[in-house]
């Protein structure tokens, strides 16, 4: 990490810490502030999953009972406009700007972080070693009622780096408090710390070291959600315009987020597997049993004075969850279908879907074209999240619902277009997987094909779609918008 690449300010407003967010966020008018107590147990996730389901603004839960000095902040990222203002860009910005300002950022410079002294580290001052670490100290929430307890890691980043190539991972894999000193949570076999894990560390027998940052900044925590190829410090700060800063940990060479509101460190321990879950999932469904799962142990808790625990609630959608890893996830697989040179006009994944539906637009120009789509998708390292792909050629807006609806209604043929693949690689919190297929992430994956044939006549065989702004002339449709209020139309609401 080279300090003078420190310099670097690409004049983005984007917020660097989870406070200069919240504030951010009041400023806007997406974040309320709640005074009154609020219960740990129940009642602020169920602020929280309120919040999410009507599409209201973030809650700061500012008067924790039991836990005096600290606060709550629920659904950091839930909606578009939150997402606008975590990049520095107007809250009114539409997803196909985000989207774009998104990739523009991703797609350019490298922006290295830079390691800062302890002192000067946010996060260092509070810090609980040896006896002194007690997460029952820490206002853990109870997030659903009937989870299989209580969990400090729902919004958050789990690092950890593989020995052998040195790769460092941010990863948001769920946490539950076990006991004082003990996390436990699902980690997959498909996934980058499963990966290192099952390669390394359990043949061995070795603990492996890890850092959970919770309360991060919105743009650390997007990146450490994202699927992307580009390391996720190196990510955030591109996402940002300028560097993010690094502290060491203090019982491991791990590097941590300086400016997170709470460090956790310690190993995970390979010969040990405690009871986790159940928990309320991104699917909208409690999926997952209660079984052993991996075991990490805490050994050091570091915090900042007034110290902010970030709540995602995860349920039907719209949260977070779904709204953030649709929101990568179709990035990132429309930046690998570009690069192999697939005629694409974009990718989308709403948010609704809870991101298992790719919806991909593609210039339909040779045969073909929709499966070779679909095996790429699947074969990428995108491909465990999400079990549908559907197709639509380029005179479809991917981001207007009732027209993908529409020509998945009229233009897949159910024998010619539905494609489906077997035995392929899936996730154990898929609703419609058997337990079996859960247990060992097993999975099946379909193409819905809703192109029109290539060898079709473009005149006399593909129907003509009777549509506004299809079948009247640029005239028209110029002075009926002209006119529209004038008519009697309120054209905030039509």
């Amino acid at each position: 990490m080279d300090a003078k690449v420190k310099q670097i300010d690409l004049g983005f407003n984007a917020p660097t810490s989870n406070r200069e967010y919240v504030d951010a966020l009041l400023e806007t008018g997406d974040c309320v502030r709640i005074e009154q107590e609020v219960d740990w147990d129940n009642e602020a996730g169920a602020i929280v999953r309120r919040v999410c389901e009507l599409g209201a603004p973030a809650p700061l839960m500012e008067n924790i009972k039991d836990y005096p000095g600290f606060k709550y902040f629920g659904a950091p990222l839930a909606s578009y406009r939150r997402m606008a203002v975590s990049l520095g860009m107007d809250p009114e910005s539409t997803l196909p700007e985000i989207s774009k300002e998104y990739l523009k950022r991703t797609t350019g410079d490298i922006i290295e972080p830079v390691e800062i002294e302890r002192a000067a580290a946010p996060c260092k001052e509070n810090v609980w070693m040896g006896d002194e670490v007690d997460l029952c100290k820490l206002p853990v929430p109870l997030v659903h009622e009937g989870d299989g307890g209580r969990y400090i890691g729902t919004w958050h980043a789990v690092i950890t780096e593989h020995p052998e190539t040195n790769e460092v991972n941010w990863g948001m894999y769920r946490q539950m408090m076990y006991d004082s000193r003990t996390l436990c949570g699902a980690v997959f076999p498909f996934s980058d710390l499963g990966k290192a894990l099952n390669d390394y560390y359990l043949p061995r027998g070795e603990p492996m070291p890890f850092a959970t940052a919770i309360g991060l900044s919105p743009l650390a925590a997007m990146a450490a959600c994202a699927p992307s190829q580009i390391p996720e410090t190196q990510l955030t700060g591109m996402l940002a315009g300028r560097p993010v800063e690094l502290v060491k940990c203090e019982t491991n060479d791990l590097m941590v987020p300086a400016n997170a509101e709470i460090i956790l460190e310690g190993v995970i321990v390979p010969d040990v597997m405690v009871e986790e879950g159940p928990f309320g999932e991104y699917t909208g469904y409690r999926t997952s049993p209660r079984v052993p799962r991996v075991t990490f142990r805490v050994n050091c808790v570091t915090f900042r004075n007034n110290a902010t625990l970030t709540i995602s609630n995860m349920g039907v959608p719209t949260d977070e969850g779904q709204l953030l890893r649709s929101f990568s996830l179709g990035l990132e697989l429309e930046k690998l279908l570009r690069s192999q040179g697939i005629p694409i006009t974009g990718v989308y994944m709403h948010p609704r879907s809870t991101h298992h539906m790719m919806i991909v637009g593609v210039k339909a120009n040779y045969a073909g074209v929709a499966t070779q789509i679909a095996q790429l998708a699947f074969g990428s390292k995108l491909g465990p999240w999400f079990h549908m792909v559907m197709v639509v050629d380029d005179s479809i807006d991917i981001y207007n619902w009732d027209e993908v609806y529409h020509a998945f209604c009229t233009r897949c043929n159910p024998v010619r277009d539905i494609r489906v693949y077997d035995h392929t690689v899936g996730t154990a919190l898929y609703p419609h997987a058997s337990p079996h297929e859960r247990k060992h992430s097993m999975g099946s994956k379909v193409l819905f094909d809703c192109t029109w044939p290539v060898d079709w006549d473009k005149t006399n065989d593909v129907p003509t779609v009777v549509s506004f702004k299809n079948v009247y002339t640029q005239e028209i449709q110029d002075k009926v918008v002209k006119n529209w209020e004038s008519y009697g139309f309120d054209p905030t609401k039509f």
